[in-house]
């Protein structure tokens, strides 16, 4: 399906791996100039060849930290300056320390609510004029732990909530000009996962990873754990005009794990 999207120029913070990386991958492959940021070059360079080769559009992959005001500034400035404006925003961070309540103190508090809140706040704000002028398109990449808590994961449980009211209250103020939404993902196979299932498999865990990958998603009604491509390929489908009467909404993207409506 084309979407549309193709001379577009869209901006993914935390871009460079995960399911960020997805997001901007699924823009790049439908024709848009793709911007990513994030923290450690080698993943840049990686991201910068994986969307290159993905479509026509031009790329930019910039180091930038999304806890620091003045270097999201920068990264959005950057983006409008490269591409000659700036059509969709999607945001992205990496998951904050999991652990209890008791075991979390006030710096992981404050930090958690720069990486997942503040980094969403700047970011939007920073880009809002250039979305309103041509009719954009913000989307949030949060989890399905804004809906149902996950045990072990009080900040992700908590403070990713207030991006869900963020979104809400946006679709609102900014409409009609410029469409707010959200998606909430379950599991999906991204280095992270991996990762937790490779060190599954050494610890005894798992006899191999294709074992510990059908464990984490046996849970779900479709049987399986998702394919980072499909979260990216809903991303964007929101960001293109396909969905252009959907704003402030949260959709989960979990293979039917989420039990409530």
């Amino acid at each position: 399906m084309d979407l549309g999207l193709s001379g577009n120029s869209a901006l993914v913070t935390a871009g460079s791996s995960g399911l960020g990386l997805a997001s901007a991958e699924a823009l790049a492959r439908e024709g848009a100039n793709v911007a990513v940021c994030g923290t450690t070059p080698e993943h840049l360079a990686e991201a910068e060849e994986t969307l290159s080769d993905a479509g026509d559009g031009d790329v930019l992959a910039m180091e930038a930290d999304i806890t620091d005001r003045e270097q999201v500034e920068e990264f959005v400035d950057s983006t409008v300056e490269r591409f000659g404006g700036l059509d969709h925003v999607v945001t992205s961070a990496g998951g904050p320390p999991s652990g209890p309540f008791l075991e979390t103190d006030d710096d992981d508090w404050y930090d958690a609510y720069d990486l997942l809140v503040m980094s969403v706040v700047w970011t939007t704000r920073r880009a809002y004029p250039h979305l309103a002028d041509g009719g954009g398109t913000i989307v949030n990449i949060t989890s399905r732990s804004v809906a149902e808590v996950i045990d072990g994961l009080v900040l992700s449980n908590s403070v990713r909530r207030a991006v869900i009211g963020l979104m809400k209250t946006q679709s609102r103020e900014f409409a009609p000009d410029v469409r707010v939404n959200a998606v909430l993902p379950g599991s999906h196979e991204t280095s992270r996962i991996r990762e937790l299932i490779e060190q599954g498999v050494e610890r005894g865990e798992y006899d191999a990873y294709e074992e510990g990958l059908e464990e984490w998603g046996s849970g779900t009604p479709l049987g399986r754990i998702g394919d980072a491509r499909e979260l990216g390929e809903v991303v964007a489908y929101l960001s293109s005009d396909r969905a252009s009467y959907v704003t402030g909404v949260a959709l989960p993207i979990d293979g039917g794990s989420m039990r409530s409506a």
